[in-house]
């Protein structure tokens, strides 16, 4: 079985995958193909069915695990796979092929136990703590699509903005830290109520309709986090609305997070 990540153009390929996307769609010439999204672990890559459309577009949904035997072709400088043959893969639970962490998450785990026990105010430290405890971070991404867009990135996201802000604190003392740290900790815990489960973490109704950062607000509310905290959580994407310092370092945390993590890099 071939994972994602080996994949070479030119060559065969046999595994076993989730299905992250699939749409039925139309050529110029009006022929219809399937065009699906393939993940695993290792990664994930585009796939298209061009034969037995209908058969084959029968045997399986979004979601599902699949076993593919196809091709991997070059487009438009991208690796894709053309399939021959597909069918539903018994026994195998699609969750676990969800694209995988690039750390270890026990380690994120204990970073993030060590930034939550620095929140020393006992409110902030409280919300923080309950938020967390309902937010399982380990198991969503920070993004559907965009920088850590795999099981466990809002996990590995969230320990890096809260580790900027950390160090932002000791090198311009007049910060809160209590208030930026705590921010930053609970800033993304919307996540966990806007997508659905893996692999396909599929907007929830409420989060196509809300959104991330108003069901963190909805969340953080229910447990009388103060105002100023719900501010910085509220403009994280959004600079120009920051009304404290902290709030706006938050935004330039989050950013350079996201940029660090893909912005690509010489080899």
């Amino acid at each position: 079985m071939t994972a994602i990540a080996q994949l070479e153009e030119n060559r065969t390929v046999e595994g076993v995958y989730a299905v992250a996307r699939k749409e039925r769609l139309r050529t110029r010439n009006g022929a219809t193909y399937l065009a699906l999204e393939l993940v695993d672990p290792s990664g994930r890559i585009s796939a298209r069915v061009w034969n037995d459309v209908d058969l084959l577009d029968a045997r399986f949904a979004v979601g599902d695990a699949v076993r593919v035997l196809g091709r991997v072709e070059k487009f438009r400088n991208e690796l894709q796979v053309e399939v021959r043959t597909l069918e539903p893969a018994e026994g195998v639970d699609p969750a676990e092929l969800a694209v995988g962490l690039r750390r270890d998450a026990n380690e994120l785990e204990g970073f993030l136990e060590f930034l939550v026990a620095d929140v020393h105010n006992e409110a902030l430290h409280a919300v923080v703590t309950r938020a967390l405890e309902n937010a399982p971070l380990r198991s969503y991404p920070a993004t559907p699509d965009g920088h850590h867009s795999y099981a466990g990135g809002l996990l590995e996201h969230t320990v890096g903005v809260a580790t900027l802000c950390r160090e932002l604190c000791q090198i311009h003392p007049r910060l809160r830290a209590d208030l930026l740290l705590a921010a930053a900790l609970v800033h993304d815990v919307g996540r966990t109520r806007e997508l659905g489960p893996p692999p396909v973490y599929a907007p929830t109704e409420q989060g196509r309709l809300l959104g991330h950062v108003h069901l963190g607000l909805r969340l953080l509310e229910e447990l009388d986090a103060p105002a100023e905290l719900l501010h910085a959580v509220a403009c994280h994407h959004d600079a120009r609305a920051a009304r404290t310092a902290e709030a706006a370092v938050l935004y330039h945390a989050n950013q350079l997070d996201a940029v660090a993590a893909t912005r690509p890099v010489p080899a």
